[in-house]
Formats: structure tokens, C-alpha cells, sequence
């Protein structure tokens, strides 16, 4: 009789619709506020390790017949179907939707133990790791969170040891291990914490052959943290467009100077200059910025000042009127807190509205999320 140890794959994923409020996905700011190259994030080589839980179903109906099949009845039978479960990996992004990643796993040993009457019994314990090559998709949800999935392929080693003395009633003699290349899928969210680090949480499932020649599947549930490398340096927050004065008319004789001419200057920031990734809190490296901007402002008798804020076009509509008008209210009291009238200060959210790059790029989107102050008035002295 050909008797076997078959291992089955028992967790079935279940999908999850996703209502996400898709956030102004793009900015680029680095865990330290610095600003970095924008498309770093989408083309960095990273490395990561996952733990979380192996399981298998073990065949024990199977397993069952063959040990009654001579007409002893089954006392017991007890198994072992989960197990801890580990990967290590390293991956390289081409864009923000697709990245190659390759990996070792080991998803851990299941086993079972059965006695038969006539002090019959039986052990087995089997063993699955190996070496994985995988294209990985993502699935941009919001500002920091992404559906991904996996298809691939495995080399993967299984391994068994069975010992009892009805261990010829079920198996051959001693096997030993069973090695093949099979297929394998996945699915998962990651969030990005920063540019740098990810956490993934996923379910993959292995196609696998033991020892005994049975075809079945492993799944591993597990939780990943990831970091990104290779980030270049930091650039300096570029300075504010200088303020252009209007050029003053030496009298040739003493004559009554003319009444001051209403003048209207014009200052655009880059969105990563002012804020951290997806925040409308405005941050030290943006407050030296606005505190530039007031000292060449000086000698204007401000009339009106109007902070108005932009975003690119990834998310949605709604979100990006509301983070731009955010932005815009937190420079406003920035600039109140510093002496400036609030009465005279008014702010405008345009969302994306009014790109003034193709939002296509990223060097295009980067352009696109700005917060632009205009200020009018006269200017008596510089």
C-alpha cells in the first residue's frame, strides 16, 4: 500500500474593499525634513525581514486509512499545522508601481503523532525553506499606503523524518528531503513611515512537493519592516525670490517727492520648503523662510498680503483643496505671530487647479505643490 504525508495550504485571504481619501502622494520630504531627490523614493534598492506564522494542513484522512487498513483502529491522532515563520530580503524599485525583490524564507516544521491498537504508532515532521525571485506590484492608496501583490517563483527544500513502528505501514524507509523550483503568490499593504522605512504586512503562499512526491501549498502570514538606502545628500532649502524694489529718482533740484506708488511683489515656495511629508505644519527650516521674506519686506507699508496654496494632481480633488488651504492657513498664522496685521492677511486654497508644470513628471509635480504670497502695498524705505 502507498501510503503518504501531504501538505495542503489552509488559509484562504480574504479581500478587503478600500475606501481611501487619497492624500497629495508626492511631496517628498525626508524623515529630517530635509528635501531630497524626488525620485529616490521610486527607484531605491531597499532590504527587509518579515516574521509572522508558517501553516500547513496536513493530510491526516489520508494518513488514517493507511494506518487501519490492515484492521487496527485509531486510538489518537494529534497534529502540529502551524509554526513561527521567517524571510529575509532585498528588492529594487524601477518606478512606484513595480519592484523586483528576491529572498530567502523558511516558514518552519508541522508534524503529526498517531497510535493504533496493538501499541501501533507513528511520527512525522516535515520542514519547508528556500530561495525566492518575485516581481512585486504596488497599488498607491493614499499618501503613504499601497496594495501590493507578488508572482514568482521558488527553489525550495522539503524535509522529512518519520519514526514509529508502523512507519513502514505508510511511507518508504527513510526519506529524506525533496528539492524543486514551484510557483509562488502574495498580497499585502504597505505603509511608508518616511522615505527611508516601510512596514509591510502580507500572506504568501508556496507551492510545494515533499519528499513523498505530494503536491500541495504552504501559506505565510508575516509582518516586514523595510529600509530604503543609497539616499543622497540632502539639498539646501532654496532662498526666497529676492523682493524687487522699485528704483528711486534723484531730483536734479530739490522738488516735492511724489506720493509712494502702490507696488506688488510676488513670492513662490516650494511645498517641501515649508512642510514635512503630508503635514501643513509649518517647520523650522520653512519658519527661517517666512522670517527672510518679512526682513526684505521691510520699509513696505503692507496693504494686503494673500497666501495662496497649490497641490499636483495625486489624490483627489477634495483632499488637495483642503491640504492646500490648510497650508496656506498655517503660513498665515506664522506670519501673524511675527507682527503682521491679520486683518490684512488672506488666504486661498486652489488645490490643482493651476498646475504650472506637467504633473506627469515628478520633477512636474514637484513644481506644481507651492505655496505662492503676494504682497501689496508702498514702499517708503528699503
Amino acid at each position: 500500500m502507498k501510503n503518504t504525508l501531504t501538505l495542503l495550504a489552509c488559509a484562504v485571504l480574504a479581500g478587503a474593499g478600500i475606501n481611501a481619501a487619497s492624500a497629495a502622494g508626492q511631496d517628498r520630504s525626508g524623515a529630517n525634513g530635509d528635501i531630497i531627490d524626488p525620485d529616490w523614493a521610486d527607484s531605491a534598492w531597499y532590504a527587509g525581514a518579515g516574521l509572522g506564522q508558517g501553516r500547513a494542513k496536513i493530510d491526516d484522512e489520508r494518513i488514517a486509512r493507511s494506518l487501519t487498513a490492515n484492521g487496527a483502529s485509531l486510538e489518537s491522532f494529534t497534529t502540529d499545522q502551524r509554526d513561527l515563520g521567517y524571510k529575509v530580503f532585498v528588492g529594487k524599485k524601477f518606478n512606484r508601481y513595480f519592484a523586483v525583490e528576491a529572498g530567502y524564507f523558511d516558514i518552519g516544521k508541522f508534524g503529526f503523532q498517531a497510535t493504533t491498537s496493538g501499541n501501533g504508532n507513528l511520527r512525522g515532521e516535515t520542514s519547508f525553506r528556500g530561495v525566492n525571485l518575485d516581481l512585486i506590484g504596488h497599488l498607491p492608496l493614499t499618501a503613504r499606503l499601497s496594495a501590493l501583490a507578488r508572482v514568482g517563483g521558488q527553489y525550495g527544500r522539503s524535509t522529512a523524518h518519520f519514526s514509529g513502528n508502523r512507519l513502514n505501514g505508510v511511507t518508504a524507509p527513510n526519506p529524506e528531503k525533496e528539492e524543486k523550483f514551484q510557483a509562488k503568490v502574495g498580497l499585502g499593504l504597505q505603509y511608508q513611515i518616511n522615505d527611508a522605512w516601510a512596514v509591510r504586512g502580507e500572506i504568501e503562499r508556496y507551492r510545494l512537493r515533499d519528499p513523498l512526491g505530494n503536491r500541495g501549498e504552504m501559506d505565510l502570514a508575516s509582518l516586514s519592516l523595510i529600509r530604503a538606502f543609497g539616499r543622497p545628500a540632502a539639498r539646501p532649502i532654496p532662498a526666497p525670490e529676492p523682493v524687487v524694489a522699485q528704483p528711486e529718482v534723484q531730483p536734479a533740484a530739490p522738488v516735492v517727492q511724489p506720493a509712494p506708488q502702490p507696488v506688488s511683489e510676488k513670492v513662490s515656495f516650494a511645498a517641501e520648503a515649508l512642510f514635512d511629508f503630508d503635514r501643513a505644519a509649518v517647520k523650522p527650516e520653512g519658519k527661517a523662510a517666512l522670517d527672510d521674506l518679512m526682513r526684505k519686506l521691510q520699509g513696505m507699508d503692507t496693504e494686503v498680503m494673500i497666501a495662496v496654496g497649490h497641490t499636483d494632481s495625486v489624490g483627489s480633488d477634495a483632499y488637495n483643496q483642503k491640504l492646500s488651504l490648510r497650508r496656506a492657513d498655517a503660513v498665515k498664522a506664522y506670519l501673524v505671530s511675527k507682527g503682521l496685521d491679520q486683518a490684512r492677511l488672506y488666504t486661498e486654497g486652489k488645490g490643482e487647479t493651476q498646475p504650472v508644470a506637467d504633473n506627469a513628471t515628478a520633477e512636474g509635480r514637484a513644481k506644481n505643490r507651492r505655496v505662492v504670497i503676494e504682497v501689496v502695498g508702498t514702499r517708503t524705505s528699503r
